[in-house]
């Protein structure tokens, strides 16, 4: 592997061609230390200090952030009524099971047919162990949580147009990106490469580094032997007994794994948000959701449709049309609401210009999830994939493993694709079944015995979906420095939370730090008489 001339190269340089190497995972950790990218803003409990004289609150949205509102406000002394157009509570925070019923938008019902204890969260599937807010109320609310597997070694990394199409193992490409680029940084830096700025001593401890990250051998070069196999595992693994010396695996070639572009799915595992220790609720995401129902399900009222939201200067009127019929109306001092703004933007709504365009400005991403039910647990039994994700570059994106009940004898569900942009819109333009269908084709290029296992599926498209018209509100830079504060501010008497109100958007931990600092807010106001 010859490493091309070029002039004297800077310390800065040199550390630019690392963070190249390695990811923008690496840039994201400097940007944290240098107080640009930071942990969930969770301090603790929220206290609501002072004398609510007896306001109430009409919270409209069950789902985590109607839900903490509710719950800390009743706590706080406010009265509360919570109205939520599902006949359940818990918004996206969603698991389906078998038994269960889902109809989307233009009347396709699905019925899920999983097996006894086998489900799929449609919404959110993992957290983070920086979620501070969400994993406290777990442990309030007595939430079980049980390890959620993001990196997996031995799971797959696939393309297309890449190593004939065949999916490579997650620990090949590491090993082999890694020990490439570790070749040629150590060859830059014995030709003398390194300008004055890198001192010998600097010189030295670098290419001990590189030897060891990149799995070198003595020469500095990553190839075919004990220590490359070491990282990336070996042909014929270490055994026992008279035949049981191994054999060295063979590296790919580093212009195969640069062609492939399999390295941009490298650096996941290591940016901020998907870092370990990562969890989820045993027996679904839904326990979270479960949980809080069972604190506040006597203020809420389910299936109720909200239709407008009108206020004055005393108080807020809410029409809404009730599952038991009829046209109803609910009042208030103060309505927090929780709408998803892909929906509030159709309901009739009294507020300034500047909320309503707020409201209008946000869009929400086309995202889909399809679970697979298969008959074994073929990916543990004939892989040795226990938990951790699979990604390639067809339409399904990515594969998902269970990360429980390990070895458990009998049938099994994967998450068979999650994926977004141009081909969630693409999936969400098909038939339930032919989403399903189409997600087996792909998963047969990664899995062969997709063929054989495969019993039934189920298939949410966020688009669809009729309560939230889109997984989650997409920010830009642009829309947030038009927009943000104003979504944020208190109108009159209505203000807004979740997700899409919170700079951690996309994830449930947002929504509850949204709901906290919109109820504090509120409850100045409120004590202060304003």
């Amino acid at each position: 592997m010859n490493f091309p001339s070029s002039p004297g190269m800077s310390r800065r340089r040199l550390l630019r061609m690392i963070g190249e190497a390695t990811s923008s995972a690496v840039m994201y950790q400097a940007m944290t230390s240098l107080g640009h990218a930071a942990d969930s803003g969770y301090k603790g409990p929220v206290e609501l200090p002072g004398d609510p004289k007896g306001a109430s609150v009409l919270i409209l949205g069950a789902g985590l952030a109607g839900m903490v509102a509710a719950l800390e406000l009743r706590k706080a002394g406010y009265t509360v009524k919570l109205l939520e157009y599902q006949t359940r509570a818990g918004g996206r925070n969603w698991s389906l099971r078998g038994g269960d019923s889902y109809t989307e938008l233009g009347g396709a019902r699905q019925d899920c047919a999983f097996d006894e204890g086998l489900y799929i969260n449609p919404g959110p599937w993992r957290i983070p162990y920086h979620h501070r807010a969400l994993l406290d109320y777990c442990k309030r609310l007595k939430v079980a949580l049980e390890p959620f597997i993001q990196l997996n070694f031995n799971t797959y990394l696939h393309a297309s147009d890449a190593f004939g199409g065949k999916p490579q193992r997650f620990r090949h490409v590491l090993a082999d990106y890694h020990g490439h680029v570790s070749e040629l940084l150590a060859k830059a830096v014995n030709a003398d490469k390194l300008d004055e700025d890198v001192r010998p001593e600097d010189k030295e401890i670098l290419l001990a580094s590189l030897r060891s990250w990149g799995a070198l051998d003595r020469d500095y070069a990553y190839r075919e032997g004990y220590a490359s196999s070491e990282v990336r595992g070996y042909e014929k693994a270490p055994g026992g007994g008279v035949d049981g010396a191994p054999s060295p695996s063979t590296p790919l070639a580093f212009n195969d794994v640069l062609n492939s572009r399999l390295w941009r799915h490298l650096s996941l595992p290591l940016q901020h948000d998907f870092q370990h220790a990562m969890f989820q609720p045993v027996g679904g995401m839904d326990m979270i959701g479960k949980a809080f129902f069972r604190e506040v399900s006597d203020l809420v009222e389910l299936g109720a449709k909200v239709t407008s939201i009108r206020q004055n200067d005393k108080r807020v009127t809410v029409t809404y049309e009730s599952a038991g019929g009829g046209v109803r109306q609910a009042s208030a001092d103060w309505c927090l609401c929780t709408i998803p703004l892909s929906i509030l933007s159709q309901i009739e709504l009294d507020v300034g210009a500047p909320m309503r365009a707020a409201i209008d400005a946000v869009p929400y991403a086309a995202s889909v999830k399809i679970g697979l039910q298969f008959k074994r647990r073929f990916w543990e039994e004939d892989e040795a994939i226990y938990g951790g994700i699979s990604f390639t570059d067809l339409p399904i994106a990515q594969i998902s493993y269970p990360s429980t009940d390990y070895h458990k004898p009998g049938k099994g569900v994967l998450l068979g694709a999650y994926s977004f942009g141009l081909p969630a819109t693409e999936f969400t333009a098909m038939t339930p079944q032919k989403r399903i269908a189409l997600a087996v084709e792909n998963g047969l290029c990664l899995h062969p015995q997709y063929r054989q296992e495969f019993e039934n599926g189920i298939s949410v498209a966020w688009h669809r979906v009729p309560w939230t018209l889109g997984c989650f509100g997409m920010w830009s830079g642009a829309t947030r420095k038009a927009h943000y504060q104003d979504l944020c501010a208190i109108d009159g008497r209505i203000l807004l939370a979740g997700e899409h109100v919170s700079y951690v958007n996309a994830w449930q931990e947002g929504a509850i730090l949204s709901s906290l600092d919109a109820i504090t807010r509120l409850h100045k106001r409120v004590v202060a008489g304003n």
